[in-house]
């Protein structure tokens, strides 16, 4: 992959900051695979180190936001912590939840084996409270887009919360899609991010379009 693929995927930068439109199937961080990571490819991109600030799912896509300074980082991760970053995430499902607009409330315990969450209704040994509220904002013949913001960040949560109302996201077989997609991406994209600028205390909004890919491009239309 060559530099000026990357830089095509910037979305924000400054001295402090930069931020990707990450595409399906690229690893955030180095893992198993032989694949470069978005964190390598960032570091060749600016020709510097970068501090990792939060992580979606590699089958996923949208806004990944790294950290250039230590300073940035600090405060950055501090506002994750305290929830001060909203988070808007667009999903493709193929089953509609029952309810057009609602909250869901989960027990996620993850299985590092299996790399999974599941979802419980009560609370049990080794579970974190999982919440987000979702609205359907578009449906096409065969699919229902939606918009999730997410008030917790555990690992896999929207993938589980959605498979355990019975509204898998497209193409994520492993919570219960069906069939995969081609690419092995799912239909999940980290959408839009608000959060305060770590040195002029700016309100900064950021938006990452849709993949181009035929789904996700018949939602662009409506």
């Amino acid at each position: 992959m060559s530099n000026h693929k990357i830089s095509d995927w910037v979305i924000y930068k400054n001295n402090q900051l930069i931020a990707f439109n990450k595409p399906p199937t690229v690893p955030v961080q180095p893992d198993k695979s032989e694949n470069k990571s978005l964190l390598e490819l960032g570091e060749i991109y600016t020709k510097s180190k970068l501090q990792l600030l939060h992580r979606i799912d590699r089958p996923a896509s949208g806004i990944v936001l790294f950290g250039k300074t230590p300073k940035a980082t600090r405060v950055l991760n501090a506002q994750f912590q305290e929830r001060a970053i909203k988070k808007t995430y667009l999903a493709v499902v193929k089953t509609p939840p029952e309810q057009v607009a609602g909250e869901l409330r989960h027990h996620l315990k993850k299985n590092a084996k299996y790399n999974k969450a599941y979802c419980h209704e009560q609370p049990q040994n080794g579970t974190k409270e999982a919440i987000l509220t979702y609205e359907i904002i578009a449906s096409s013949d065969n699919y229902h887009l939606l918009s999730i913001d997410l008030k917790t960040g555990r690992h896999h949560q929207i993938r589980a919360q959605l498979a355990a109302i019975g509204s898998p996201i497209k193409g994520d077989v492993k919570y219960g899609a069906r069939r995969s997609n081609k690419d092995r991406s799912i239909h999940l994209h980290a959408w839009k991010m608000e959060f305060v600028h770590p040195v002029t205390n700016e309100a900064v909004t950021l938006e990452a379009s849709l993949p181009k890919e035929v789904v996700w491009q018949a939602f662009k239309m409506k």
